[in-house]
């Protein structure tokens, strides 16, 4: 028996899990995140239609006017769809205000704000907690006249459970076993308000509470001010929690929530939990809500960072090559993306392979080690180089790179300096022998050409080719500015000539380009 069939055996882990999303509610109080109508429209019908949350939190009632138009555009969708039961609202202990906000929005379902432990009642509200049940038990009382279920929230019950357990069992006596139509109250939510709890603490609560209230429904909301929302998820869990609560990419208040993709996966993978969530819409919802939100989901962030299923090392891509030994149960298919391999200094041939067969194209080892050379020279330089930059690399590689080179640049050095023209002084190799020179011009590049002209002059006797149109630009194509394009077209011989560089600085790209028309040059004139 293995790890999580002997927990599930020993614990009272639940075949199937609820997943109550709050990103339009909860993760919008995220510092500087504020959702309109349409947008929160657009995220609910893809956590309800696509990704298939059992249950989405949209709206605190009587925020806005906005807000209100947002809780009825989603609350007629979901009705279209034969889901409204699904869309809940934040209400408040008012009086029956947010409750009949609520109705007015046509929503079906009130989450209701009561207060989880004695310190918030008595000095947050300033009444008994007899004052407060009393007050929950109208509430309650009005909304199910008004049509609408209830859930309940314990506000700030971790604290509640450590300081003040008596007043927890004191409210959750009187609202199941005293008032015969508080039976409505469909789910107790008892949230880790302001993230203080560890996975031993949430153990030890939810078995109390579930001892001593054995039929009722609890879910867990955690908050991530200890880095500890999904560990503090999946405790609650083990310990018979039937719903959870979470947020897209983690939003939240101060730190956070727990986030969807995180918890799915691991209450799959590590504990065999059943959900309805729809695995390949993950990223799909995250990349919707990274764009509404304005804030940028982190490149590690598991399962819809950026760089998660970014192999780097070559060993890696050589170890998957040959029997996938650097993979686990997180198949990147499975969340709607695929694995790739890192190109950079630390890519190594498997790598280069990796992507080159992803594109169809096919090297001989001469040529991939030659590749992969130019990708390391990149890397040195600490850009980024992506799959969609790998043609242009590829083709300038091949094309122009030839160890047969007659014409090679054996060093050289551009200056410039406020008030001053820019100066170059180069190194050139030509067919075995060395030859240097120097001059000034109007830019560095135009010093580096008038430096090969006084060389070519001098010591050859040549007329170098003149230049007649000089373009820069990014490789179609290329996802990041690692590589530059120059595309230089030079007169001669009574025709043009056009060569291309590639790299990540335009002095150098223009450079590689002039050299490969000098080498083109030179092979013409050795063939005469």
């Amino acid at each position: 028996m293995g790890t999580a069939e002997r927990i599930n055996a020993s614990q009272r882990i639940l075949p199937f899990v609820e997943i109550m999303d709050s990103t339009l509610r909860d993760g919008e109080q995220t510092n500087g995140v504020s959702f309109l109508p349409h947008e929160k429209l657009m995220m609910a019908r893809m956590l309800l239609r696509d990704v298939n949350v059992d249950r989405i939190e949209v709206a605190s009632a009587r925020v806005s006017e906005g807000e209100k138009e947002a809780v009825k555009m989603i609350c007629r969708y979901a009705n279209q769809i034969n889901k409204l039961d699904r869309v809940e609202v934040l209400g408040f202990v008012d009086g029956g205000k947010s409750i009949d906000w609520i109705a007015d929005c046509g929503g079906k379902v009130i989450n209701l704000l009561s207060k989880g432990s004695l310190k918030h009642c008595t000095h947050q509200l300033q009444k008994t907690p007899e004052e407060h049940i009393a007050d929950i038990q109208e509430t309650v009382r009005y909304a199910t006249e008004k049509g609408l279920s209830v859930n309940l929230y314990l506000e700030d019950w971790s604290n509640g459970m450590k300081d003040s357990p008596d007043y927890v069992y004191q409210l959750m006596d009187s609202l199941i076993s005293l008032t015969p139509f508080c039976s409505s109250i469909k789910r107790f939510m008892l949230p880790d308000t302001l993230g203080v709890m560890n996975p031993l603490q949430v153990i030890e609560y939810f078995r109390k509470m579930i001892k001593r209230y054995p039929e009722a429904h609890f879910d867990f909301h955690a908050h991530n001010d200890y880095d500890l929302a999904v560990s503090n998820s999946l405790a609650a869990v083990l310990s018979g929690a039937k719903g959870l609560h979470v947020t897209v990419n983690g939003l939240g208040e101060r730190c956070g929530n727990a986030p969807m993709a995180s918890v799915q996966a691991i209450l799959k993978d590590q504990f065999h939990a059943k959900t309805n969530i729809d695995e390949s819409q993950l990223n799909g919802i995250s990349r919707m809500v990274e764009g509404y939100s304005g804030i940028a989901v982190a490149p590690n962030q598991p399962i819809v960072g950026e760089n998660v299923f970014t192999q780097v090392a070559g060993v890696h891509a050589d170890g998957d090559s040959k029997d996938k030994l650097y993979y686990n149960d997180l198949v990147p298919e499975r969340f709607g993306r695929k694995r790739e391999y890192a190109l950079g200094k630390n890519s190594g041939r498997a790598n280069i392979a990796k992507n080159l067969e992803e594109l169809g194209l096919e090297l001989t080892p001469e040529q991939t080690r030659r590749v992969t050379q130019r990708i390391t020279e990149l890397g040195d330089k600490k850009e980024i180089v992506t799959q969609e930059d790998l043609p242009y690399i590829v083709s300038d590689v091949l094309k122009h790179d030839a160890p047969e080179d007659k014409v090679r640049l054996v060093s050289y050095v551009v200056s410039t300096a406020y008030g001053l023209r820019p100066g170059a002084n180069v190194k050139v190799e030509i067919n075995g022998k060395q030859y240097e020179g120097s001059a000034v011009g109007d830019g560095q590049y135009d010093a580096f050409v008038k430096t090969l002209r006084y060389i070519y002059k001098k010591y050859l006797n040549r007329t170098f080719p003149t230049l007649a149109n000089y373009q820069v630009s990014i490789p179609p194509g290329g996802r990041t500015d690692a590589l530059v394009q120059t595309v230089i077209t030079w007169h001669y011989n009574d025709g043009l000539l056009r060569t291309r560089g590639l790299d990540a600085d335009q002095t150098e790209a223009a450079i590689k380009a002039t050299f490969k028309m000098l080498n083109i040059v030179e092979k013409e004139l050795n063939n005469k």
